[in-house]
């Protein structure tokens, strides 16, 4: 019996949309980090970006549980001597762009390097209930209902 391995022609990219409302940060970038690399499909292929592309809506209306809001902390150097800054994930849920949030937890969960980078680029996450990607045709995922611990109320 021989390894099956992709090629480019095999790969059969669909477009997914998920509505991130009231769903757990981890539990929702696990899943979408999951999504992207393709590991949900049987012809997975660790060396190919087979993958399907993700719609994130609702990005501002996540949940984040525990204290996590306050204490789990964002840092970035400006490159100036002494220029470490720091956001908690509360201001930045709260501020101009709260699906950085969404994003950084996802990023975190793909491999790092080329593939990653590449496979990143076929997530787009939004705010708001509102995408430009109707033309794709994206199917709905509904995270929600696969297991309880993924919606929190509030």
């Amino acid at each position: 019996m021989k390894t099956f391995s992709a090629k480019p022609s095999d790969i059969d990219k669909k477009w997914l949309v998920i509505d991130a409302d009231g769903l757990v940060l981890g539990r929702l970038a696990s899943q979408v980090a999951l999504i992207l690399r393709g590991k949900h499909k049987p012809i997975f292929t660790p060396h190919m970006d087979c993958g399907d592309n993700v719609i994130v809506v609702n990005a501002a209306k996540v949940q984040i549980t525990g204290n996590k809001a306050a204490a789990k902390t964002y840092y970035w150097h400006t490159g100036y001597p002494g220029g470490i800054k720091s956001r908690t994930a509360g201001q930045i849920l709260k501020g101009a762009h709260p699906e950085r949030v969404v994003e950084k937890a996802v990023q975190r969960m793909v491999p790092k390097g080329p593939l990653g980078r590449q496979q990143l680029k076929n997530l787009r996450v939004y705010a708001g209930a509102e995408h430009p990607h109707e033309s794709q045709q994206p199917e709905a995922l509904d995270l929600a209902a696969r297991n309880p611990k993924n919606k929190r109320s509030a």
